[in-house]
């Protein structure tokens, strides 16, 4: 069962009674929420926090072990700060460490919550020895999400216990701490779902290029890449988007400008439009329409407008496996089904799979009352609509 924030209030600290200069302060709570944005998250403020409190190691557990997942874990020792997972079986020193279940959001010391006895035990001797730590300050911490956290300084042998002043400032970094992690828990999120929406649209073979508030390219997917790459109609040309034919590139530009000035305004049906290749291949379909605006509309570099890019030549990505499962057919008939999909005719489709006429007019048959259709235009159009489209 997760824990819940403790509901009382953190102890008062007065600025005298704090390790630190208030400029310092300040850019330790900077630092902090700067922390997910970090290339190892929290280097800078772990780091700042160790020099301070004069510690050995600071370290931020952001997922403590478990049976059915690693640990994550964020420190900053003397080499610098590092980032690591460590799977529950393999880091042996969670299911020893003394130090756990700690009052939530209240920072103790190892010696107010164990007596000395634990120095002689084995994981003082197997863990913390050979790393030169003696002293512990830490807390517990729970997410608005109900995830757990934890915070650890330690300090070695050779130095103090850790203060009431310490134990204050730290106290006062608790807050911080934890709405920075679930700040990065949102941005994980997010990121996690872009990158699901981008791999689908690359496997459904569409492209797309992102605007920002003056029509400037801000990011554009695999598929994308691919198109532009050819500069086969359209292109890249000093960051913004160009079809290759003039009258058509007035009108492209016509559409990412209605694109960018529509946001917040009345939704508009998008205009699509077709652009010539040069080589004389099949043209390219383009549709343009704005992006929603966020909370801050006057944010610089947003993204404010999508093209999105589709190839009529390029070939489906459809697994056979997902085709195979997705409608019951053998394999044989699933490899059919794909080079129909593929733009295949059934004779092409004979000498490439290496079988008589009849014998692929017979999958054929088999193939549409498995499916349900009756003509192989809806067979194909039901392949290319299916999720297998998107394995």
């Amino acid at each position: 069962m997760s824990r819940q924030p403790a509901s009382h209030q953190a102890p008062d600290a007065r600025r005298e009674d704090l390790p630190l200069s208030f400029d310092q302060l300040s850019a330790l709570i900077g630092a902090i929420y700067q922390g997910p944005l970090d290339t190892v998250p929290w280097s800078g403020a772990l780091v700042m926090l160790r020099d301070i409190m004069r510690a050995n190691w600071a370290t931020l557990i952001l997922r403590p072990a478990s049976a059915d997942q690693p640990a994550l874990v964020l420190r900053a020792g003397s080499q610098g700060p590092e980032v690591y997972h460590a799977a529950y079986s393999q880091f042996e020193m969670f299911s020893m460490d003394p130090f756990v279940g700690l009052p939530v959001d209240r920072v103790v010391t190892i010696d107010e919550m164990i007596d000395t006895s634990w120095m002689s035990g084995e994981f003082y001797e197997t863990f913390l020895a050979p790393n030169d730590i003696r002293y512990i300050m830490g807390a517990d911490m729970v997410t608005e999400g109900g995830a757990d956290c934890r915070l650890r300084v330690t300090r070695p042998r050779d130095a103090v216990d850790f203060s009431a002043q310490d134990k204050a400032l730290c106290q006062i970094l608790l807050p911080h701490v934890r709405r920075a992690v679930t700040l990065h828990s949102r941005i994980e999120r997010i990121e996690t779902e872009r990158l699901m929406y981008s791999t689908t649209m690359d496997r459904m073979l569409v492209g797309t290029v992102i605007f920002d508030e003056k029509g400037a390219i801000m990011r554009t997917n695999r598929i994308a890449d691919e198109v532009l790459a050819e500069k086969d109609g359209i292109r890249i040309s000093q960051g913004r988007l160009h079809a290759e034919f003039p009258a058509e590139d007035r009108k492209l530009q016509r559409l990412i400008k209605a694109a960018l000035a529509q946001p917040g305004a009345a939704p508009v049906v998008p205009q699509p439009m077709s652009v010539t290749r040069v080589s004389g291949r099949a043209s390219l379909g383009v549709l343009v329409r704005p992006v929603p605006p966020g909370e801050w509309p006057d944010d610089r570099h947003r993204p404010t407008a999508v093209a999105f890019i589709r190839d009529p030549g390029r070939k489906s990505q459809l697994s056979l496996e997902m085709v195979r499962h997705l409608f019951g057919l053998t394999g044989a008939e699933a490899a059919l089904a794909l080079l129909l999909a593929n733009g295949y005719t059934l004779d092409e489709a004979a000498v490439e799979l290496k079988i008589r006429k009849n014998t692929i007019r017979a999958h054929l048959r088999s193939i549409f009352a498995k499916t349900g259709v009756r003509r192989q235009t809806t067979l194909i159009h039901l392949l290319l609509n299916s999720v297998a489209s998107i394995s």
